[in-house]
């Protein structure tokens, strides 16, 4: 990047625009530097950026983890998983295990971990069956996809959860309403799976498109771009991050995508199911796929429960229908006592703004 950001803003400010102007970041990351940055504060008024699906812990559907609480208190497992996910509630009465947090502390071996690594040197040190509970976006799930690539113990098993994220893009541009003027395209997805993933946005939908790094520069000149495009009434993919995202993105990480999962139709909580949004083992994996190797729990009734809690907007916040803190139980929902997922993740914008002072 030539330029910092305070080059950037100041060319924002000489832009020639006045109506309101929606900006969706999609990205968890982007909103959390978008927040401890304070840019809201210094953008033009006319501009509001808006948090989007950018968080995967936000969207793991409710009977996964049904399924994954429900496994390590009925068989003899280890069950090991990404730390956000261990305090996302389920809906159930409060007198019942509702989050794996819980089911550890019920006597279940649950564990936390940063990395599909330590899954196995955990499978390797113990004797008996470790499922990892696997949630996440692309960045996520392509190490958990590599480490069975590279081959695992016999005895650890993958509870699969992943989801793609420009299917849930595509799915607000073709609802009509998207509620949005302009996108920030995720960088580190962007760096996996190419750039080219987000051509359709500006292609097809006529809306300015510009992938963003994680620094207040990155992001500043993203948003520069995207109003430069609306000034100019010109729609085009701009790559504001050409330190590590490249055409074609990740080829290693995509032959291993392409080896080891289907892309499948997947639920997303709260919003329902997106069309091929979602990984799934192949069968030439079924050795390590925890729904194969181990007892069903999964409950059909739960995807029909399975909205946010009672009074929870979550499902508003992730599709960027509103503000984090227009929900109704934000500041009763707080990261000590979350009710809804979006308060839980480091990546969910309801966190984000509680932990930034926004109340």
């Amino acid at each position: 990047m030539l330029h910092n950001a305070k080059f950037w803003l100041q060319q924002i400010r000489a832009l020639d625009l006045v109506k309101p102007i929606k900006i969706m970041n999609v990205c968890g990351g982007h909103e959390r530097s978008i927040s401890q940055a304070g840019l809201r504060g210094i953008l033009p008024k006319y501009i509001s950026l808006i948090p989007g699906p950018g968080c995967p812990v936000c969207v793991c559907p409710e009977e996964d983890i049904y399924e994954a609480i429900q496994l390590a208190l009925n068989e003899p497992i280890t069950l090991v998983t990404f730390g956000d996910m261990l305090r996302v509630p389920v809906n159930l009465p409060r007198n019942e295990i509702r989050s794996l947090e819980q089911a550890r502390a019920a006597g279940a071996d649950v564990r936390p971990i940063a990395s599909p690594l330590e899954a196995v040197q955990i499978a390797e040190q113990i004797d008996k069956t470790v499922v990892f509970f696997a949630a996440g976006f692309e960045t996520t799930i392509l190490p958990v996809i590599s480490m069975l690539v590279q081959g695992v113990p016999k005895n650890l098993l993958v509870l699969m959860s992943g989801r793609l994220t420009w299917p849930a893009v595509a799915m607000l541009l073709d609802s009509g309403k998207p509620g949005f003027d302009a996108l920030i395209a995720p960088g580190h997805v962007s760096t996996v799976m190419g750039p080219e993933e987000w051509k359709f946005v500006p292609e097809k939908h006529h809306i300015p498109t510009a992938i963003a790094g994680f620094s207040p520069t990155s992001l500043l000149a993203a948003f520069h771009s995207t109003l430069r495009q609306l000034q100019e009434k010109q729609c085009f993919l701009d790559n504001c991050y050409p330190e590590v995202v490249n055409k074609g993105g990740n080829i290693t990480g995509k032959q291993h995508l392409a080896q080891v999962v289907d892309i499948v139709d997947a639920n997303w909580r709260g919003v329902g199911i997106i069309p091929k949004s979602g990984f799934a083992l192949k069968e030439t994996y079924a050795a390590h796929d925890a729904r194969i190797c181990l007892p069903c729990y999964a409950d059909p009734e739960r995807k029909k429960l399975g909205e946010m809690p009672t009074g929870c907007d979550c499902a508003k916040v992730v599709l960027g229908k509103i503000y984090p803190n227009e929900c109704k139980l934000y500041g009763k929902c707080t990261p000590r006592e979350p009710i809804g997922p979006c308060m839980v993740s480091d990546e969910g914008a309801c966190r984000i703004w509680w932990n930034s002072g926004q109340r």
